[in-house]
């Protein structure tokens, strides 16, 4: 990620420090990455190594999440979520995602293995690219208040 946004970010949190989480570990990305069966993309290794779960324009979750963002990690939000579009014959290629949001009505917003963020639509059914990498998400959403 570019130093000039993960600044801003810290910043931010600094004055925010609930929004902030505690970092995330080289073992916590290591156990999540072979539970899930995936590969956690270098852009949310970085977010999460110094912020932990946070908001950045949405909550980021990660391991340990900032007090106001809530304690479900990505590992709870992507087994729940995987789970939900199993049961349903949904979206099979969220097997492959890891769940890092929500969009605020519940529906997962995931991380492709190619670094895409999508947001799976449980209403209709579709799927939707929100950014083409994680760093071009967080700098699209991301606004200090």
């Amino acid at each position: 990620m570019k130093p000039s946004l993960l600044t801003r970010i810290d910043q931010f949190l600094s004055k925010n420090p609930s929004l902030k989480g505690r970092p995330a570990t080289t073992e916590e990305i290591s156990a999540a990455e072979k539970e899930l069966q995936v590969t956690l993309h270098p852009d949310y290794q970085e977010f999460i190594r110094h912020f932990g779960g946070a908001y950045a324009g949405i909550a980021i979750h990660g391991f340990s999440n900032g007090s106001s963002i809530g304690k479900e990690t990505i590992i709870d939000l992507t087994s729940l979520n995987r789970k939900l579009a199993n049961e349903n014959g949904i979206f099979p290629e969220l097997n492959q995602c890891y769940v890092i949001a929500d969009d605020g009505a519940g529906n997962p917003v995931a991380l492709s293995p190619e670094g895409k963020v999508l947001v799976f639509d449980y209403d209709t059914g579709e799927r939707q690219e929100l950014a083409v990498s994680f760093e071009t998400f967080i700098e699209e959403y991301f606004h200090e208040w």
